[in-house]
């Protein structure tokens, strides 16, 4: 028994040298003015240009499911760049981070729909990091999150 475990070890070990280890891919930084509904996987640069707080609500049942002291924060956040703005959906620990004048690198980002235009948040997937300040000034009159999307539905006659 024993040499066979250790023979089927020896075999995992040849195997995993012979996979090559993968690289992680660069990202692909791209512009607010880039942005369509329903897209997601964005990586932007953007600056924080105000933050308001909607909602802060404490649970209802602090003991179910070991939700103890978790207050649930929700803050809308005007962030942008050089080509545009949008508004973005902060979520607990996000809000913390988006203070206005911070500049900020959204990873994983995707586009939801709410009210007909477009939200840019930043789910578990993603992640939200602090970065040293970008000397780009925020164009603050291309606002996507003002424009009005509505859904089509296009039937195909045959």
């Amino acid at each position: 028994m024993a040499t066979k475990s250790a023979s089927s070890t020896t075999a995992q070990q040849d195997g995993a040298a012979a996979v090559k280890k993968t690289e992680l891919r660069k990202p692909v930084f791209v512009k607010v003015d880039s942005l369509k509904p329903g897209t997601n996987g964005h990586t932007l640069t953007v600056k924080v240009v105000t933050a308001e707080t909607v909602l802060n609500k404490k649970p209802r049942n602090p003991t179910f499911r070991g939700a103890q002291n978790q207050n649930t924060k929700i803050a809308e956040c005007l962030v942008g760049d050089d080509t545009g703005t949008i508004l973005f959906t902060a979520r607990n620990d996000q809000v913390e981070m988006m203070k206005p004048g911070n500049t900020v690198v959204l990873r994983n980002a995707k586009i939801d729909m709410f009210k007909g235009s477009m939200r840019l948040a930043v789910d578990k997937w993603g992640r939200i990091e602090v970065a040293e300040p970008e000397k780009f000034v925020v164009k603050e009159d291309n606002n996507l999150s003002l424009v009005e999307y509505e859904l089509v539905n296009v039937v195909e006659e045959s």
